[in-house]
């Protein structure tokens, strides 16, 4: 083996992925040295509980709790402990100590990102974190450097697998969400307190990541307009079914050209996560299980496709390994890092300036002249109708017949959609609303 410069890791955090990390770090050293060109030496796991059970077996040697000794001494240092504290501190630690760091933390760049950045560009360090907003699938490096001479127009992402599995089950097997869900807790796809996925705010960290490299501009996470899935039900998932499409948790960041409220070139942008229509022709659709995928729209380049497994310990020690990699390879050519590109500094409208198209499922009284006052609601709240569907059912409760209207509109601007819902359940005519979804991809 060539002598090869050597290089000190220190990882913080051993769970799932930090295992795997370690794991492989230690098996395919001599490997990873012939691509980085420098050997990468683990110098130590920072961990909070010695004794705690691991996924793989690794020297205990390695372990300590004295985080920050572990930090001074490393040349690059790989954070995978999540939550945002003592990560955010670590990672500044670790910053200004001179090392560049490699993290797979989407709360803690979601939520201080900026000065994440700006303290690595003061010293010159290179923050590298391909796994914070996919997993395994290579989606940072494409949007941070293959697509940075182009316009990317828009991103519509499947990035949480868990409410993936959900949905699809929900889709393919006709179950309810309650029993897939506790089928995702057993399987380990979600957690104990799977708030995080089913209301979707780790997707909503996800596009606040992808959104601000793929529009040059810091993205809050407070600026993502978010919702879950807990109000999709057996009678959305069918409706969705008999109309052609399937639903699916959608992280979307969206370029918006001719807004009123917009920068000096007339664009802003929208950040927004919630369960859209997706017609089944659509590659999205067709995203299964627990998978992750991320569909872009480029000026140039037009449309691209990554598509992966989003989660899972191995596959995500893939990204972060790709990363080390990446990160002894700027230590051996020298140099201050490259800092992230946020200078376009384009306004986030709020989601009520947004315009898409919607489907409207309502159950109303079964009587004559019914649906020219639901028409009418309509017209008057500037909401066009492209399409209706109207069955009869027996009421779930009663038993009396009522009508179930399926709506579909032409795009519509996001408040005037909401303002003529509320007046539709406030008619008198409308028994109940049953589902609001947007339609994504047409």
């Amino acid at each position: 083996m060539i002598d090869y410069r050597r290089l000190r890791v220190a990882l913080l955090g051993a769970g799932s992925v930090g295992s795997q990390v370690a794991a492989l770090l230690l098996k395919h050293g001599d490997e990873l040295a012939d691509r980085a060109g420098a050997a990468l030496e683990l110098i130590g796991i920072a961990v909070r509980d010695l004794d705690a059970p691991r996924e793989t077996d690794l020297p205990k040697e390695l372990f300590t709790t004295d985080a920050e000794s572990l930090i001074v001494g490393a040349d690059i240092v790989i954070e995978l402990m999540g939550g945002i504290e003592p990560a955010k501190t670590y990672l500044l630690q670790a910053i200004n100590s001179g090392a560049d760091v490699v993290t797979a933390n989407k709360a803690v760049l979601a939520t201080h990102g900026p000065e994440i950045f700006d303290a690595a560009d003061q010293v010159g360090a290179q923050v590298y974190y391909e796994a914070a907003a996919a997993g395994a699938i290579p989606i940072i490096r494409p949007l941070r450097d293959s697509l940075a001479g182009d316009r990317v127009q828009r991103i519509m992402g499947i990035v949480n697998g868990t409410t993936n599995y959900i949905l699809d089950r929900m889709d393919t097997e006709g179950a309810e969400f309650a029993d897939v869900l506790a089928q995702a807790q057993a399987l380990g796809y979600a957690e104990a307190d799977p708030t995080a996925d089913v209301e979707g705010y780790d997707a909503a960290q996800k596009a606040a990541i992808l959104a601000s490299l793929a529009f040059h501009t810091t993205v809050p996470l407070e600026a993502v307009h978010r919702e879950g899935i807990t109000t999709i039900d057996k009678t959305a998932i069918e409706a969705a079914r008999h109309a052609g499409y399937v639903i699916k948790l959608l992280a979307v960041c969206e370029r918006l050209e001719n807004e009123t409220q917009a920068s000096a070139s007339g664009e802003a942008i929208s950040v927004r996560v919630y369960p859209a229509l997706i017609h089944r022709d659509h590659p999205l659709a067709s995203v299964h299980g627990a998978n992750n995928a991320v569909f872009v729209e480029a000026e140039a380049a037009g449309n691209l496709m990554f598509y992966g497994a989003g989660a899972g310990g191995v596959q995500t020690a893939s990204a972060v390994l790709g990363d080390v990699v990446s990160a002894a390879r700027r230590h051996i050519a020298g140099g201050v890092g490259v800092g992230e590109s946020t200078r376009a500094n384009l306004p986030i409208v709020e989601i009520g300036r947004v315009t898409t198209r919607y489907h409207i499922t309502l159950e109303v009284d079964d009587q004559p002249g019914v649906l020219a006052t639901v028409a009418g609601i309509l017209s008057e709240g500037r909401v066009s109708i492209a399409t209706v569907e109207q069955t009869v059912i027996d009421h779930p409760e009663s038993g009396v017949p009522v009508a179930r209207l399926v709506i579909g509109t032409h795009r519509a601007r996001e408040q005037d959609l909401s303002d003529t819902v509320d007046r539709l359940a406030a008619s008198g005519v409308v028994e109940r609303v049953v589902s609001v979804l947007r339609v994504e991809g047409d």
